[in-house]
């Protein structure tokens, strides 16, 4: 989203700097997978040679690392966004530290043309490189670099991927389409409703959809309150999917900036096709009949509905993040938005230009949602992916359950 905080997830401060720059394991020009944590850098090795540092350092008193000193990182590559957090642990969650997101439009044409198009992967070599300079200033301890569908159903996708190990030394990983949604569920389950039966959690991306039900009869513990918990909630999953469809693709196959009434109602038809095959398999819709449920959506569709809906003339992800929407108040959004022209949506500040041409096809997404599985209430959460990584890094640190941990020591 367009001048959008991205501080978002189980944090408890904002972002600390909308556009520093750094990578897991070393510097731009180095294999960043090979270092070890703690290691110097080529960077830091230079910096070393210059005749400032070879004065005596001044002593300073020195204490023990802890747990809580180290940095991790979750870095997302999609089919529209590239996204990166970094983050320190704290007694119950983790505290972010930096973060960084921008629209690349990596699957730009991708569904014409089967392949990345050199354009694309121009724009997201351009945001990689911020990534990789925020990951490598901040030291980062541990992270875990993914690429989502884009780069899964590419010709291309591993050459690209290659491509970027060779020249940022960033290995990124082809992210599975469970991992995908496990991960989107750890990293929003502090928003489940905890009197309900069942919460229907759904990721409207750029080239696919996630769709998660949970039972939370199947819990393992009440409210989610840790880390361990929040990861946890993975075992409540009773059927997922992900779908071919998110708002870059469905732009690109009906249009995206002249959206007529029988535009976007063939998109919703269009979505209702993919849908229907996962009710049916599930028999969703006669088993959720008189259970109590709810709504979560982590993607940036509802973000931007809510943020419509709220009336914000800047979106803010401290209103955003958590908050109730009720059904026929996303429909009403939906319909101002319909209504509106191009100009008129890249006008609204919780679009911007960069949504604009999206924003309806992700609006057809949920509204499909919506009408096969008929609720009165949805969570936004501004949160999801990155930040189920980043839990998932440090539960298997087991960083809330140690004490201070001595320098140099694993």
């Amino acid at each position: 989203m367009q001048g959008l905080p991205d501080d978002c997830g189980a944090r408890e401060v904002p972002e600390a700097s909308p556009e520093a720059a750094a990578t897991a394991r070393g510097t731009p020009q180095a294999d960043l997978t090979n270092l070890s944590p703690g290691q110097p850098s080529q960077a830091n090795d230079a910096q070393r040679d210059t005749p400032a540092a070879k004065s005596p350092p001044r002593q300073m008193p020195q204490r023990a690392i802890t747990d809580r000193d180290l940095v991790y990182g979750a870095l997302d590559l999609g089919t529209n966004n590239c996204r990166l957090l970094l983050a320190k642990p704290t007694r119950r969650g983790f505290r972010v530290i930096d973060a960084f997101s921008r629209i690349i439009r990596l699957g730009e044409g991708l569904g014409q043309t089967g392949h990345l198009s050199e354009a694309a992967m121009s724009r997201t070599l351009e945001a990689l490189k911020v990534c990789a300079n925020k990951m490598h200033r901040a030291r980062v301890h541990r992270a875990r670099l993914v690429a989502t569908e884009a780069c899964r159903i590419a010709g291309n996708g591993p050459e690209f991927l290659t491509r970027v190990r060779a020249r940022l030394g960033l290995n990124l990983e082809v992210l599975s389409r469970e991992a995908e949604a496990r991960l989107a569920v750890s990293g929003s389950a502090a928003l489940i409703d905890q009197s309900c039966d069942n919460v229907l959690v759904f990721d409207i991306g750029g080239g696919s959809s996630e769709l998660i039900l949970l039972d939370l009869s199947k819990r393992r513990a009440p409210n989610n309150r840790s880390i361990a918990d929040r990861v946890d909630i993975q075992n409540c999953m009773v059927a997922w999917t992900s779908l071919p469809v998110g708002v870059v693709t469905l732009a690109e196959k009906f249009g995206g900036r002249q959206v007529l009434p029988e535009d976007f109602e063939a998109m919703v038809a269009y979505t209702l096709d993919q849908l229907r095959a996962f009710d049916a398999a599930h028999s969703l819709s006669s088993s959720l009949k008189g259970k109590r449920i709810h709504l979560l959506g982590t993607s940036g569709t509802v973000t931007t509905v809510a943020g419509i809906q709220l009336g914000l003339r800047r979106y803010d992800r401290n209103k955003v993040d958590g908050c109730w929407l009720n059904v026929e108040d996303v429909r009403s959004v939906t319909d101002d938005l319909l209504s509106r022209t191009y100009e008129q949506r890249v006008a609204e500040p919780c679009i911007g230009r960069d949504r604009a041409d999206l924003v309806l096809a992700g609006c057809a997404i949920l509204e499909a949602v919506l009408r096969l599985w008929p609720c009165e209430r949805l969570r936004v959460a501004d949160r999801g992916l990155r930040e189920g990584i980043l839990m998932t890094l440090m539960n298997e640190d087991g960083v809330f359950r140690r004490g201070p941990r001595q320098s140099g020591q694993r």
